[in-house]
């Protein structure tokens, strides 16, 4: 057995190599990521046995939407969501090695493929990370099956990167993931919350790996409090998975109104949010009356401030759903709109049910 430096020294340089969702349907996801959040098509190849897959992109956010056979038993269980967060290394086989050797799931043993070493272990639920390590001279995009890529040129919507991913696990599962993450792939957990809205509450911890490039917002709900939103992820989704998806700008009021016009929905933030917000702080970035027009969310820490709103879920199910932020020299999740966030779902959902 790796001792636990030796079993994560592999995994040090990890970044975030793409992102794939699996579903039923690649044309309606396509164009839904087309559409509305101004991703580009780089290309399109048919995949052995049946199926496609398509990769999109704009900026450093690279995506692959896969359709066919080998994705239907995910897509029949959670529908259309996240199956992949693909992690890129310089070397894959020594990290799915040392990854297994500290208690990680094989899912994909390392193997060459047109000079690149591709392997996978599983991460939470039926999500899996492929460590990817593409061929020898590639210091730019490449991703499997499509080889290097030219990044695509920016958006209107002004999309750049993805901040974090927000998973929704099992009660109970929280401390064994984080501790897990820490052990097989030297992820370190960077912020821990207790949320309690009304009779809910939950649970949450952040993991971040080594290079800081790979952000996961780890969240339980506490079964000693009312079901809440998380579990309703959770029974609708049939398990654990990936909540939402946050991508970061560096003008979220130019962002969201793009997005807007595009016509993405985002969560409505009650007026007396920002009545009251001057009291816990000042918006440095933008006026009160542009995040207001908005419904644009605003934290601070001691490193400075971030802005962040919601979009409403197009899943069928009413599960997987996006972010967009701006980091404003602030760390932190916006633990102080965490609250705001659970309520406005919570009266989504509410008024969701009475139509």
């Amino acid at each position: 057995m790796l001792s636990s430096t030796e079993g994560t020294e592999h995994a040090a340089g990890v970044m975030l190599n793409h992102l794939e969702f699996y579903t039923a349907d690649a044309d309606e996801a396509v164009s839904e990521l087309t559409d509305r959040y101004g991703f580009g098509v780089w290309d399109t190849r048919a995949l052995p046995g049946g199926g496609r897959s398509v990769a999109l992109g704009v900026c450093d956010i690279a995506v692959l939407v896969t359709e066919g056979p080998h994705t239907r038993e995910f897509t029949e269980r959670h529908g259309f969501g996240v199956a992949d967060i693909a992690l890129r290394t310089s070397d894959a086989a020594g990290t799915h090695t040392a990854a297994v050797a500290a208690g990680a799931r094989s899912v994909r043993p390392p193997a060459t493929e047109e000079g690149a070493t591709l392997a996978a272990v599983g991460a939470f639920g039926d999500v899996v990370h492929t460590l990817v390590q593409p061929p020898a001279g590639i210091d730019g995009m490449w991703l499997p099956g499509f080889g290097a890529l030219i990044p695509q040129s920016a958006s209107s919507t002004c999309l750049e990167r993805i901040d974090h991913f927000a998973v929704c696990l099992d009660a109970g599962d929280l401390a064994p993931t984080v501790e897990r993450y820490e052990r097989t792939l030297g992820f370190r957990m960077t912020f821990a919350e207790r949320i309690a809205v009304g009779a809910q509450a939950m649970d949450s911890k952040v993991v971040q790996s080594p290079s800081g490039d790979v952000t996961l917002t780890l969240i339980e709900p506490d079964t000693e409090a009312d079901p809440g939103q998380i579990d309703r992820f959770l029974r609708d989704n049939d398990g654990a998975g990936v909540q939402h998806v946050a991508f970061s700008t560096r003008n979220i009021v130019r962002s969201v109104a793009v997005l807007g016009e595009r016509g993405v929905d985002f969560l409505d933030t009650p007026d007396t949010y920002y009545d009251r917000l001057t009291e816990r702080l000042t918006p440095a970035r933008h006026p009160v009356a542009e995040l207001r027009d908005l419904d644009i969310l605003v934290d601070e820490d001691h490193d400075g401030q971030l802005y962040q709103i919601f979009t409403r879920s197009t899943h069928p199910r009413g599960t997987l759903f996006y972010e967009v932020i701006e980091r404003f020299g602030a760390r932190n999740f916006g633990s102080g709109n965490i609250k705001a966030l659970y309520e406005a779902v919570e009266e989504a959902s509410l008024a969701g049910q009475h139509r």
